[in-house]
């Protein structure tokens, strides 16, 4: 989740992630996303394997912030809001 373009980012895991970018975007959760109103979903990764979902955030979060940066350029390079692509 991301505010703008090269902005502050969140990485989280969760089971429905429709759901949780809803409620980023509704900003019904106090927290980290909801202070920095980070409403936009950017980048993310589907995992069968709750697990293996779990390290990869685990080795996201460990990662410097450029290296971050250039996973959403890479793929999604106009930092487009992917949220209605998770409800097609």
């Amino acid at each position: 989740m991301s505010n703008k373009r090269d902005g502050t980012l969140y990485i989280g895991v969760t089971s429905s992630l429709s759901r949780r970018v809803w409620e980023h975007r509704q900003g019904i959760i106090d927290g980290f996303t909801k202070r920095y109103g980070l409403k936009r979903l950017v980048y993310y990764e589907p995992y069968d394997d709750i697990r293996n979902a779990l390290q990869r955030e685990k080795n996201l979060k460990h990662w410097p912030r450029a290296w971050k940066l250039s996973l959403i350029h890479e793929a999604n390079p106009d930092w487009e809001d992917l949220y209605e692509q998770l409800n097609r």
